[in-house]
């Protein structure tokens, strides 16, 4: 694998400080290349994309950029609850200062679950900056299927050893972590969610990669995501996590659709 230059930062906001990580090939070609920014599920942070951006930014030559959000990780925790409309505001109110404090103007931007609708977002709004989108498991509408996960997972997450396994990635913010998650997508008020008018403004291209076996949504959100725009990509033998799943699958799946454009 080619030698990947690792190093951290802080961004700072008016609400808290992110912490954010860097994956940098160690080769003259990736200044050149614009930089791939991942954004996290609903339970994920930076840790939790484990060795898979490291993959990436090998098979891309491309700096690959994750950050935790505001309440994940190593990151402030957050003030108060999430806004039903928190999956575009992280694309109007942070990837900008991301852009910023980070150094970079041109992005693709990728991401897997939650963190999919936040790259739609990004790719809608920052039309000139975005080159490429990428979504990994992405739900673009709630659907029955999310939602009956999302309550298993609710009821697993009552048993104090998985909220302490959450906790040795988000600290003592973990609770808040899983309330985000549960309470906002089963609230009646986020029913009708969906991404359908964000996707109708996104320009750029389109790689939207679902697993076969994702247990938080079925086909028709990888379809509703590249219809007309771009490209499906279902994953045999696949759950919602491909990144850990199989990750040198993706990233070189990823790799080769850059490579096309």
């Amino acid at each position: 694998m080619t030698k990947i230059d690792e190093q951290e930062a802080w961004v700072r906001t008016k609400e808290g400080r992110l912490f954010a990580k860097t994956w940098t090939p160690g080769s003259p070609e990736a200044a050149l290349r614009a930089s791939i920014l991942l954004f996290h599920d609903s339970l994920g942070c930076v840790d939790l994309w484990r060795g898979f951006p490291a993959l990436l930014a090998s098979a891309t030559g491309r700096r690959v950029i994750a950050y935790d959000r505001l309440g994940f990780g190593r990151s402030d925790p957050h003030p108060g609850h999430l806004e039903f409309d928190f999956i575009a505001a992280e694309a109007l109110d942070v990837v900008p200062q991301l852009c910023e404090q980070l150094g970079f103007a041109e992005f693709i931007a990728c991401g897997h679950s939650v963190g999919g609708g936040m790259a739609v977002e990004t790719a809608a709004h920052l039309q000139t900056r975005c080159q490429a989108l990428v979504t990994i498991a992405a739900q673009a509408f709630v659907e029955d299927r999310t939602l009956n996960g999302i309550r298993v997972a609710k009821r697993d997450f009552h048993d104090a050893a998985n909220l302490a396994r959450l906790a040795k990635y988000h600290g003592d913010k973990a609770r808040w972590v899983v309330d985000a998650w549960t309470e906002t997508w089963l609230a009646s008020e986020f029913s009708n969610w969906n991404l359908d008018a964000s996707l109708a403004a996104v320009c750029c291209p389109i790689l939207a990669i679902h697993g076969e076996l994702d247990e938080y949504g079925s086909a028709e959100h990888p379809n509703r995501i590249a219809a007309g725009r771009g490209t499906t990509l279902i994953l045999p033998k696949t759950g919602h996590v491909p990144h850990r799943e199989n990750d040198q699958l993706l990233a070189d799946t990823i790799a080769e659709f850059l490579s096309r454009e």
